[in-house]
């Protein structure tokens, strides 16, 4: 248009002079922008639709199931009370610490208060939320979930959803007893079954920012074994009930190489010397060394994350002196196994 207009004007002075000339050249620049704008508007009207139905749609949730007893669960102190051993051992004591606080400043907003983060959901029996401090055994208390959900958050470009099913006391033989194991099928078995399967039925009641996208049963990881660890004969039978539950797992889920991570029972640390305890550890460290579970279950050695009473906020060793250290290096090391797992796959 301004190249036509351009020729218009130097095509005579004249013309442009002669008062006549003026109104014939500005009645053609009048027609000329109307046939413009009508132009533009056909051009508009003619370009591919952007409408939602023509995105890419949107890539299936990725489903972590976290599964164990009362550690599982988790018993992390989040806030430092002065009263408990000076906070030591406390989530917000590592932030606080200097020799530390790099390490868990993500768990933080820069105004102190806690950190969530939208793109991990997280539901743990009823309880649903953005992951963040307070998924734990009760609100005061953080579980191996905290970190797990940063780590493979972090990883993955969809939406991350963490089911939680963990119930305190609760043992592989009796309670989470697996079907091909024989016997009673344990009823913390079957409920877990049907939590899972009933949280992912019913997605857009518990996270009202799901829309349809479909999920995908990404890993299961697994803490538990002081019960079991209570008695020789549980701790002979576990090595294959634990290997059961595996199979059995990828059965329900229709997921034939689902990944695995344990993370063992590392009570007392490196200086445990009880035999039913040592029994369990090395139960769970054989299981991921088994053919059959190749490059799909891994087992995290939790013993050099124990902390000692003196630097911890209780002193019940059962449930990892309350240390919220153990608990984060728990879920790091599971949700980097994890991630190690699926990249294998891949």
């Amino acid at each position: 248009m301004l190249s036509r207009l351009s020729c218009w004007y130097f095509h005579s002075k004249n013309e442009i002079l002669n008062p006549f000339h003026r109104v014939h050249f500005i009645s053609r620049i009048m027609i000329s922008s109307q046939m413009f704008r009508f132009s533009f508007i056909i051009l508009i009207l003619a370009a591919p639709s952007l409408e939602p139905a023509h995105a890419a749609p949107r890539k299936p949730i990725q489903v972590f199931i976290l599964a164990g007893q009362s550690n599982m669960e988790g018993h992390g102190v989040i806030d430092a009370n002065p009263d408990q051993n000076d906070g030591k051992g406390t989530l917000e004591y590592l932030v606080k610490d200097q020799r530390t606080s790099e390490q868990y400043k993500h768990t933080v907003n820069s105004d102190g208060s806690w950190a969530t983060r939208d793109d991990v959901w997280i539901e743990y029996l009823g309880r649903t939320g953005e992951l963040s401090v307070g998924f734990g055994a009760r609100k005061q208390f953080f579980g191996p979930e905290l970190q797990f959900g940063h780590v493979v958050g972090s990883h993955f470009k969809e939406q991350v959803l963490i089911i939680k099913t963990a119930w305190g006391g609760k043992s592989l033989a009796g309670d989470f007893r697996p079907p091909s194991s024989g016997g009673d099928v344990g009823p913390f078995y079957t409920q877990m079954i049907k939590h899972v399967n009933d949280v992912l039925a019913n997605l857009e009641e518990h996270f009202p920012d799901y829309r349809g996208q479909g999920f995908q049963i990404a890993g299961f990881g697994w803490h538990q074994g002081w019960n079991d660890g209570l008695k020789h004969d549980t701790v002979n039978e576990y090595e294959d009930n634990l290997k059961n539950l595996i199979r059995d797992l990828r059965k329900a889920f229709d997921t034939p190489n689902l990944p695995v991570v344990i993370a063992n029972s590392g009570f007392g640390g490196k200086d445990q010397k009880i035999d039913r305890r040592l029994g369990i550890l090395n139960a769970q460290l054989n299981v991921a060394q088994h053919e059959d579970f190749k490059d799909s279950v891994f087992t995290v050695e939790t013993r050099p994350f124990f902390r000692s009473a003196e630097h911890s906020p209780s002193r019940q060793g059962y449930h990892w002196n309350h240390n919220a250290e153990t608990h984060f290096l728990i879920g790091d090391h599971m949700g980097k196994a994890m991630i190690n797992l699926i990249s294998t796959q891949n």
